[in-house]
This record gives C-alpha cells, structure tokens and sequence, in this order.
C-alpha cells in the first residue's frame, strides 16, 4: 500500500534547470578554449551529477582529472551565480505540490546535484514545501545508487515500497527500483519516453496533476 509520502528528482521533474546549467558549463568551457554547447546536444549529458556532465562535455582526449577538474571548480563558481536565473518550475509541479501538501502527503526532493545547490533551488522556487531536500554529499555515491533514496524513506519513518519515486530519467527509474520504492516517470523532463519505460516505470505522468489518478491505480 503506498503511504502519502513522494520522493522527486529535481533537474527536468519540478524544476527545468537546463538554461542555467547550460549557460555555467558554456562560460566555463570557453573559458578554457574549449568548444560550447547549445541546449539539444547538452540536454542528455545531464542527470548523472555534475562531474560526469562536464566528462561528456570535453572532448574525447580531454578528460584526464586535472582538466575535469578544472572545468568543474569553474562551473560551480559561475552556477552559483546564475543558477535561479532562468531555472522555472514546469507547468502544473506548484500546483501539484500545493494540492500534495493539502492532503497531509510528505514530500522529499533527490538530486544528483550538490547539497548547496540542490538547497538553494529548491528553497528558492518551493519554500516550505518539502521535508528533505538530499543532493549530493562530499564522499556520498550519486543516482542511481538507491544510498539516498533510503535515506529519504528512513527520515519519512516509511517502508521503500510505500514510498512513490517521481523522476525523468532511466537514472531515477534505476534509483526506485534499486531502493524499493515505486518508478513514476515524467514525459516533460530531459529523457525520452522510451528511456522511462525501458527502465520500467509503473506508469509516465503527461502532466504534473495526473499523479493523483496514477496514484490510485497503484
């Protein structure tokens, strides 16, 4: 039986991140010589954190640790700066979450993003909407190892399998599946449907407000 407790990945769930991500990682790369991306061919580079982002960024050759490295102290210190510029909730996620909070639900947030990041979005565009907000840890694994979304579970007080994971990617599916916890996908993030299905989500929400029916089907 599902509780009222929802976990939601962050990037391409409730939050379309993409504009400010892209713009960091182009300043950081032409920074450093080297080409920039624009946002069809970055899109599917996100989703697995920040450092394998900027891996499948550089070119092939250019990937040792010292220039990843490098790239990285870059973007982080030019996302901090922009990263709720252009940032949105999607059509529908306020709506959801208020409707979510109405009914006694209890709501976390699971991001491959850093733990400042993940807090200053999500604070930012949903104040006192969710319980936990997790993102990534010095020394912590990232999605779709399910480490986090445990956690998050423990904190509700709930079983996995009562716990319902929402996110756009066959790395969020992965991480529900690894921890227990129910997949619902999202057709409007970053991911094709197909990635979403093949990574065996219960269901694919074609808008925010649709979890409700999902819900009761599960």
């Amino acid at each position: 039986m599902i509780s009222k407790a929802v976990i939601f990945d962050l990037d391409g769930t409730i939050l379309d991140t993409l504009p400010d991500l892209a713009n960091s990682l182009n300043l950081a790369l032409a920074a450093a010589g080297f080409p920039t991306l624009d946002l069809p061919t970055f899109r599917p580079m996100v989703g697995n954190g920040m450092t394998k982002m900027i891996e499948r960024a550089l070119p092939e050759g250019r990937r040792d640790s010292e220039t990843l490295g490098r790239i990285l102290g870059h973007f982080k210190k030019e996302y901090a700066l922009r990263q709720c510029d252009q940032t949105r909730p999607y059509a529908g996620i306020p709506e959801l979450l208020a409707q979510l909070l109405a009914q006694g639900w209890t709501l976390g947030v699971l991001s491959n993003k850093d733990q400042e990041n993940a807090l200053a979005v999500v604070n930012h565009y949903f104040p006192k909407t969710f319980s936990q907000i997790l993102g990534v840890k010095p020394g912590a694994p990232t999605k779709p190892d399910p480490s986090g979304a445990l956690e998050l579970c423990r904190a509700f007080g709930q079983e996995p399998s009562q716990v319902v994971y929402v996110g756009d990617s066959g790395v969020d599916m992965a991480t529900a599946k690894g921890a227990g916890c129910p997949p619902i996908g999202v057709a409007w993030g970053f991911r094709p449907r197909e990635e979403l299905i093949a990574g065996g989500a219960l269901a694919i929400l074609a808008q925010p407000l649709d979890f409700f029916d999902v819900i009761q089907k599960l």
